[in-house]
C-alpha cells in the first residue's frame, strides 16, 4: 500500500511515517511520499510542499491512498487532488468548516472517503455505548467533558461534537451547549461540552449520563498518539480493499455500519 501523508511534518505525520515505514498495515515503505508547507522530507521521503506541485509528480499521483493529518484549511486542495487522481483519502484532521464538511460529502461521489472524528476503536465504542445508555435512561441529564494539550486549535474537540451527535440520534429533542456561562437553570435538553486545555494532554473523552438517583460515567483516554496513527492506517487499508466512492467512518470499520 503506497501512501501519501498529508501534513508529513507534522506530530501526526511524523508518527504515521514512523509506522508506515515499519510495514504496519501493510504499508509499503519504499512507497511513502507526504505533502507539507514545510516540505521537511523526513526520513528521505520525497515531499511536496502542496498538492498543486505534488499533482506534477507521477510518484505522488500513483498513491493507493491519501492519509490527512494536516489542517482542515487543506481540505479544499487535498480534495481536487485525489478526485483529479482518482485516489481514496482518510481524512484524520478536525475542525472542519460546514463549507468544507460540504466538499467532503461532493468528494465522497467520486472518490472512498474516510471521516471520522477520533480514529480510536475505543472512542468507537465509547459512542456505541453512551447511546445505549441514553436510549435506556430518558431522563438522564448528559454532560461530555473532554481534555487535550494546549497547542490543540479547535474546540470542543471533533470527537466531543461527534459524541453530541451521536446522542443526538437517541435524544432528538436535545440541544448541544458548548461551555456554559451566565445565569440560568440547566434546560433538561441540554447535551453539555466542556473543552480543557492544558500541558501535553493527548485526548480524555468523559461522558456523564445522570439522574437524581444514579450516574453512569463513560471515559476514555488516549495515552499515546501513536494510537491515532494506527487507526487512520487501518481506515487506509480499509479503504484500499476495493471500496466504491462513499463516506466511511468508523462504524464501517469496526462493523457496526
Amino acid at each position: 500500500m503506497k501512501l501519501l501523508i498529508s501534513g508529513l511534518c507534522g506530530h501526526m505525520g511524523t508518527e504515521v511515517a514512523k509506522m508506515a515505514l515499519a510495514g504496519c498495515r501493510g504499508a509499503d515503505p519504499k512507497g511513502i511520499v507526504g505533502v507539507d508547507m514545510n516540505a521537511c522530507g523526513a526520513e528521505g521521503m520525497p515531499c511536496a510542499n502542496s498538492f498543486a506541485d505534488a499533482a506534477k509528480d507521477p510518484v505522488f499521483t500513483s498513491v493507493d491512498c491519501i492519509v490527512d493529518f494536516s489542517h482542515h484549511s487543506a481540505t479544499p486542495s487535498l480534495l481536487d487532488f485525489a478526485v483529479t487522481h482518482s485516489i481514496p483519502v482518510v481524512l484524520a484532521t478536525t475542525g472542519h468548516t460546514d463549507e468544507e464538511k460540504a466538499a467532503i460529502r461532493k468528494a465522497a461521489e467520486s472518490v472512498p472517503v474516510f471521516f471520522a472524528a477520533n480514529f480510536s476503536l475505543g472512542v468507537a465504542l465509547l459512542i456505541d455505548t453512551a447511546k445505549q445508555v441514553a436510549a435506556a435512561m430518558p431522563d438522564a441529564e448528559i454532560e461530555i467533558i473532554e481534555k487535550h494539550h494546549d497547542r490543540k486549535l479547535d474546540a470542543p474537540s471533533g470527537t466531543a461534537l461527534a459524541i453530541a451527535n451521536a446522542l443526538c440520534e437517541v435524544r432528538p429533542e436535545a440541544t448541544v451547549v458548548t461551555g456554559r456561562s451566565g445565569y440560568g437553570k440547566r434546560t433538561p435538553e441540554e447535551i453539555g461540552i466542556h473543552a480543557i486545555r492544558m500541558g501535553n494532554i493527548v485526548g480524555e473523552h468523559e461522558v456523564i449520563i445522570g439522574t437524581p438517583n444514579q450516574t453512569i460515567t463513560l471515559k476514555h483516554e488516549a495515552h499515546d498518539r501513536a494510537l491515532f496513527a494506527e487507526g487512520a492506517l487501518a481506515a487506509a487499508e480499509f479503504l484500499c480493499k476495493g471500496l466504491p466512492a462513499g463516506l466511511y467512518d468508523m462504524t464501517d470499520l469496526v462493523g457496526k455500519g
